[in-house]
């Protein structure tokens, strides 16, 4: 997962998300004010800004956590602006989250089921979804079992989530959002709270198991943002100040002012 050429700007020729004049206001505060962004399908995007530019807030938007006030999301050529959160999922819009975001008391295989069969299961009529036992959804297990395996978890797979450390709690949640085989991820802080050697092991996962995805990331470490991201996205007070290569981002002196320049 490589970043982009010095001072190459990618053409959005394919954008499987589409934002437009994207706003919320809580009251007089405007978190996201006007954001308009495309990302290529393939893409690895990173957002970036100083603590309060909008940056999960944005995410929540596009996830379905919250309405915009305003604006409209696409999503592979569909206006998805008013669906809620679990028919985004099964269109293929998957999101991680700052805080672990795992079913404690399951076992870590009925976490990934659980994701899984929320997919899978929209097709079924409504008697075979909540009567029939999850051991004869064949499809099902094996996808938790091949996800377990991706992110390295197949050996703790009857354990408690709860038992779990830090570091695999977060495998644990890159798995759910895995099993739903999504086309667009966002990646909220995947790394925070972890030392370098676990933010290395997190990211070599993330370019093993989603290099054929999409995927929107919300980053702090500015080095590892430069060294992944195809482009990047900068927010600041809400605003979308700017969107190019690492390197014209790097250099771009209204960023080094806004961000860059500040404390990291």
């Amino acid at each position: 997962m490589a970043a982009a050429e010095s001072g190459t700007v990618r053409e959005t020729a394919d954008p499987v998300l589409v934002t437009e004049d994207l706003t919320r206001r809580f009251g007089s505060l405007v978190a996201v004010d006007g954001v308009s962004l495309e990302v290529e399908r393939g893409e690895f995007r990173s957002v970036i800004g100083p603590n309060g530019a909008g940056k999960t807030t944005l995410f929540n938007l596009i996830s379905g956590a919250l309405p915009p006030t305003s604006g409209t999301v696409r999503f592979d050529g569909e206006d998805v602006t008013r669906l809620p959160p679990h028919a985004r999922v099964r269109r293929g819009i998957g999101r991680s989250f700052q805080i672990t975001n795992v079913f404690g008391a399951l076992t870590v295989h009925e976490n990934v089921r659980v994701a899984a069969q929320s997919v899978y299961d929209a097709g079924l009529p409504i008697a075979e979804r909540f009567f029939c036992s999850t051991a004869d959804f064949e499809e099902i297990n094996a996808r938790a079992e091949e996800t377990l395996e991706r992110v390295g978890l197949a050996d703790r797979a009857t354990e408690r989530a709860a038992a779990l450390g830090y570091g695999d709690r977060r495998r644990l949640e890159l798995g759910l959002v895995l099993a739903t085989d999504p086309q667009v991820v966002l990646l909220d802080e995947p790394t925070a709270g972890m030392s370098r050697e676990e933010t290395r092991a997190t990211m070599e996962l993330i370019d093993d198991v989603l290099a054929d995805r999409t995927l929107l990331l919300i980053e702090h470490d500015i080095d590892l943002v430069m060294n992944v991201s195809d482009r990047v996205t900068v927010l600041d007070r809400g605003r979308e100040l700017t969107t190019g290569s690492p390197s014209d981002v790097a250099a771009n002196e209204r960023v080094q002012a806004a961000y860059l320049g500040g404390e990291r």
